[in-house]
């Protein structure tokens, strides 16, 4: 596939013109014969010329072989001297925080480190519990100045180039006819990407580089840094937040390690031409895909030998991983993937392709399954092991099925499949339809705290058994591995196993060839109970010790919420007003008092459009209601947002007032201990026409 069309593919509304420029002054550049390490001392932006202050953009420039040395002032030259390789650090007094005029300079000198871990005052480390590995606070930031619109933070296109130490957002553009490649903290690509169409009479970016693949940067390592937010932490706003943290369009072997990848409008890490050989391993990723791709990590082009592990996926809009339709097979293992799903009710990991291996993985919390397998295109011989899922709202593992291929099951999937009856049905489902395994009773007998446990699966398979603790119907999550066994060349298995009386469990199948199965209805030892839950408080939070054993609660009385559950909006409009915000503000007074209770936000419209336009408005009404409370410092995972348009009047009139209450976002408040809240309805925000 050409890469132009793979952009189009992956931005959607964004185009890419046949015919780009390949720099903004046509030139590429040329890597310096001589490498240099530079001391960036001066956080300005704008034009290059001989002063007492060294820029970042001029330091780029230098190791480009694009600006010489010769051309600096006398005190410029005295920051800048051979190294053996090339090297820019930043001593930088007073404000650290570099404000970019325009994108700066791709980065095309090979072994390239560029250090925010040199600025004096680096660190300390952070000790924030939501870290999977605790990553010191930067001090340099990149970010666009104030009216500056800058696609990218830093556009590497060179191999072996590290960035470390940074904290970049802001990196976003508005949408329009002319905009090609898409924004991003960090973009990886083969060539420095255009910012705008070209006119039809100039070269095209393919002509410029023919042979795209060879010319892929390598072995380029991102770590360390902040994406997506300021050194303070905190949610940027609105107009500050970044469109992705890391666009690898076209590297191979790339690493993104021990990086905290949050608050981005769209995913925090994203593939697109190719990105084999990548590994993400020790990244924090919350908050991610709040207004576009809804998705924490998102996987497109080559992936082949990429690998996911060791990151804490949490708190995203969509899937914690999604991919579409990829080339090649990718590892996904020993993650955190929790409490996704806060606008899309996807899986928590869904999957394109064949020969992906899911393994290890804790997968709880997930409005959606656990691991979805799409069945188109054909997807098969993946691998779902090893897992611990916990409440999850569908199966643990989804085959979907060819006929059912609508927007939802590009989410979702389709829940249980029936058993293959056909030799067609290889074709037609994921994973080759293997079938899901099946116990013989639905109650096993116990004896002497012993259960022979009997069934039946495809012949030659491995039978992995779980334990089940919460139940929906007849299925349940995989909570707890217990063991493993085989199915013969009939397909029968048996095994022994000690249980209390009581357990539920389920199995899953695994074939070579065709992969992971469907979890199998649940059974029982002994009793079939409803099995014991737990209300669990989302957190993105990571347990370094077992917790202590809880001391008995005494169930406190029912909560009174005198505070308004409702704010209203503006004819046609979705931003908050000042005396929406001060009730906004008492609601998240009582978050922080209760940090038990979850909301749902849930957005309403009146009905004077159509109903795909107030869809569409009363989703934007929910999420501007859902990112001021995250701008407050309210934790994503404790929201999730829905949009009802028109569908839930609260009047049935048509006078101003009655279309003033109608235009609401509706905050529907649950205590995760079980108990009922009891709120009162206050009406103190109408916004009349």
């Amino acid at each position: 596939m050409r890469l132009s069309t793979q952009v189009s593919k992956l931005v959607g509304t964004v185009t890419l013109a046949a015919t780009l420029p390949l720099m903004a002054n046509g030139l590429a550049a040329q890597p310096a014969t001589t490498p240099y390490s530079i001391i960036v001392n001066s956080a300005s932006d704008g034009e290059i010329r001989p002063d007492d202050e060294l820029t970042l953009r001029e330091a780029i420039e230098i190791v480009n072989g694009t600006l010489p040395v010769t051309a600096l002032s006398n005190a410029e030259q005295a920051r800048v001297t051979p190294a053996a390789s090339p090297t820019i650090n930043f001593n930088l007094p007073g404000d650290t925080t570099i404000a970019l005029v325009e994108p700066l300079p791709p980065i095309a000198a090979a072994g390239t480190l560029v250090d925010g871990s040199s600025q004096p005052g680096y660190g300390p480390v952070s000790t924030t519990d939501t870290m999977v590995t605790p990553v010191p606070t930067p001090v340099v930031a990149l970010t666009p100045a104030a009216g500056s619109e800058v696609f990218r933070g830093l556009t590497i296109t060179a191999d072996d180039v590290t960035v470390r130490g940074l904290s970049l957002y802001g990196f976003s553009a508005r949408h329009r006819s002319t905009e090609t490649t898409p924004p991003a903290d960090i973009f990886i690509t083969h060539l420095p990407p255009p910012i705008d169409a070209g006119l039809p009479d100039t070269p095209s970016w393919q002509e410029l580089q023919p042979d795209a693949d060879s010319d892929a940067p390598i072995g380029v390592v991102i770590e360390d840094n902040w994406l997506g937010m300021s050194p303070s932490g905190q949610m940027p706003p609105e107009e500050q937040m970044s469109a992705m943290g890391v666009f690898v369009f076209n590297g191979l072997d790339t690493a993104i390690r021990r990086n905290r990848i949050e608050f981005h409008e769209g995913s925090g890490i994203i593939t697109g031409a190719q990105a084999m050989g990548m590994d993400v391993t020790e990244n924090t990723m919350r908050a991610n895909g709040i207004a576009g791709l809804p998705d924490g990590i998102r996987l497109d082009g080559n992936i082949d030998g990429a690998q996911i592990h060791g990151n804490l996926i949490c708190g995203t809009d969509g899937s914690g991983v999604f991919m579409f339709k990829p080339e090649g097979s990718a590892r996904i293992y020993q993650n955190d993937i929790r409490f996704n799903g806060r606008r899309f009710r996807r899986a928590a990991v869904y999957l394109m392709g064949n020969g992906h291996e899911v393994t290890e993985n804790l997968i709880q919390h997930q409005p959606g399954p656990g691991v979805a397998i799409a069945a188109y295109p054909r997807s098969e011989g993946n691998i779902i092991r090893n897992n611990t899922f916990a409440a999850i709202d569908g199966l643990s593992v989804d085959l979907g099925f060819n006929d059912n291929i609508g927007i939802q099951d590009f989410q979702r999937k389709d829940g249980p499949n029936p058993p293959r009856n056909s030799a067609m049905r290889r074709r037609d489902t994921a994973n080759g339809a293997i079938n899901a395994p099946e116990f013989d009773q639905y109650v096993f007998p116990i004896s002497e705290g012993q259960a022979a446990l009997s069934g039946v699966a495809d012949p030659g398979t491995t039978i992995d058994i779980y334990k089940v603790v919460d139940r929906t119907g007849y299925y349940g999550s995989l909570n707890e591995y217990v063991t493993t066994i085989s199915a013969d060349e009939t397909g029968s298995f048996s095994v022994n196993l000690e249980a209390p009386e009581g357990t539920l469990l389920s199995a899953i199948a695994t074939d070579d060839i065709y992969g992971t199965s469907e979890p199998s209805a649940i059974t029982a030892v002994g009793t079939l109970g409803d099995g014991p839950t737990t209300p669990t408080m989302p957190s993105c939070e990571i347990a370094q010790d077992p917790p202590p054993e809880p001391a008995p609660e005494v169930p406190p009385e029912p909560l009174i919420l005198r505070v308004p559950r409702t704010i209203h909006f503006a004819l046609d409009r979705s931003d908050i007003s000042a005396e929406s915000a001060a009730i906004m503000d008492e609601i998240i007074a009582v978050l922080e008092e209760y940090p038990f209770i979850t909301v749902d936000l849930q957005g309403h419209t009146d009905p004077r459009a159509s109903n795909a336009y107030n869809q569409a408005l009363g989703e934007r009404r929910a999420l501007a209601a859902r990112n001021y409370l995250l701008q407050q410092g309210v934790a994503p995972e404790r929201l999730r947002i829905r949009s009802f348009g028109e569908t839930q009047r609260v009047s049935s009139g048509s006078e101003r007032i009655d279309y003033a209450r109608d235009r609401r976002t509706e905050f529907i408040f649950t205590d995760t201990r079980g108990l009922d809240i009891i709120y009162e309805n206050l009406e103190t925000d109408l916004q009349l026409e």
